[in-house]
């Protein structure tokens, strides 16, 4: 038997309602806040994540899948869904839209890391870009979204935290400040911390060893070096979301994991699963777009991990019904078979979704499968039922008959959609 790869896995046909229902919620969401959807390959030239992302994020530099195409160039299967979009938006002049840009997704991502509870070296991302817009009204837009989309699909026991890693003014000058104060602490570090204190020291204040918080625990906070213009933007974003009445709670520590991202940063945090988690992510990445080679253009967004948010779903108890079959038409003699499709076509052009027995399984074999496919109704049809032109109609979950005829059955009101 061929296995599945180690960190990917199947979505079964018995839960895939639940992702249904999930993807359903995002793009009602998505409509109510005039996003439209952008979908962009599973793979790029390996050089958009080294420029987008950069080299120093763990994505690029441990989790890339990359490998070398028949012609020799250098492609890597998406680790994640902003830089795509970044590129895709410069590619096809998105710019001569009329701007903001608002756009949203669903993709599959891949990074090669220890497969953990909803984490997969293959896992689907939703997420939200917001393109063209500088203002801290367009990032507690781009909060309300996560924060709508989150309820609608049944959490309630989450938290918003939010910070400011700053621009290109401001950020060097707290990173030298930051160096000063963990020189002399290396030894102490984990391995990771050791190597991201030479290349990106930002990144330390989001490691989760216990060694590593401890150290940092009394680092010097970057919202103290903001410059004029981030520490505006910073407390105007708080404002914005007072006004839109969400809760939320100033976390220095959060730095996110790409380094494209500048500005304000978010996390949607949960203890839903045991340990706090993050359940969502984003922030700006105003350079990203001329990082790439386009033209400067503020840019704000998240994403959020769907394998991770079923769990979470699961967790606070919110029960995902798999849809009904409206209608079983069960076969009660053979002669009836034709009868019986005809109708069961009658019934799927009226919109119901309806199915029959092909097997010529016994009636009552033919009842218990639909009560397994979730039947509100079924039907037996018989010689009888073909003379008489009437059905008796036996709805399952009560087992209350009622006797209709035939060419009135499929205008009839008794299923309320």
């Amino acid at each position: 038997m061929i296995n599945i790869p180690k960190g990917t896995k199947d979505v079964l046909p018995q839960d895939s309602h639940k992702w249904q229902y999930i993807e359903a919620k995002a793009r009602e969401i998505c409509r109510l806040y005039n996003l439209k959807e952008i979908r962009t390959p599973s793979f790029e030239h390996t050089e958009l994540f080294l420029r987008g992302i950069g080299e120093t994020s763990d994505i690029v530099g441990k989790e890339m899948y990359t490998f070398l195409d028949k012609g020799g160039r250098s492609i890597t299967l998406k680790p994640e869904g902003t830089a795509p979009v970044a590129r895709s938006y410069i590619e096809n002049a998105l710019d001569s839209l009329s701007l903001p840009l608002k756009m949203y997704y669903f993709t599959p991502v891949f990074r090669y890391e220890r497969p953990q509870a909803g984490r997969l070296r293959q896992h689907h991302q939703f997420g939200v870009e917001i393109y063209g817009d500088p203002t801290s009204y367009a990032d507690g837009e781009t909060i309300e979204i996560a924060h709508s989309f989150l309820t609608s699909v049944g959490l309630r026991n989450f938290e918003l935290n939010i910070n400011s890693i700053g621009c290109d003014d401001c950020r060097p000058k707290y990173i030298d400040a930051l160096k000063s104060y963990l020189g002399g602490r290396e030894e102490n570090m984990c391995g990771v911390c050791r190597d991201r204190f030479v290349r990106n020291p930002l990144r330390i204040l989001d490691c989760k060893e216990d060694g590593c918080r401890f150290i940092v625990a009394n680092a010097p906070l970057i919202t103290d070096y903001l410059c004029d213009n981030c520490a505006a933007h910073f407390s105007d974003l708080q404002q914005n979301l007072k006004a839109r009445n969400i809760e939320y709670k100033k976390n220095p520590w959060i730095v996110r994991g790409l380094d494209y991202y500048t500005g304000a940063v978010f996390e949607f945090v949960s203890n839903e699963l045991g340990a706090q988690g993050t359940v969502c992510g984003g922030g700006r990445y105003d350079k990203l777009i001329k990082d790439i080679g386009g033209k400067d253009t503020p840019c704000i967004g998240f994403g959020l991990g769907l394998e991770r948010l079923l769990m979470l779903v699961a967790a606070a108890g919110v029960e995902i019904t798999s849809p009904k079959l409206d209608y079983f038409v069960a076969v009660q003699s053979p002669t009836a078979k034709n009868f019986c499709l005809d109708l069961v076509r009658k019934l799927r052009g009226g919109g119901f979704a309806a199915d029959t027995d092909n097997l010529s399984r016994s009636l009552k074999a033919q009842l218990r499968y639909a009560e397994k496919q979730n039947a509100e109704y079924v039907i037996v049809v018989g010689e009888s039922e073909i003379q008489s032109g009437e059905v008796m109609i036996k709805r399952l979950s009560d087992g209350v008959e009622k006797q209709i005829n035939i060419k009135d059955l499929i205008i009839s009101n008794m299923i309320t959609r």
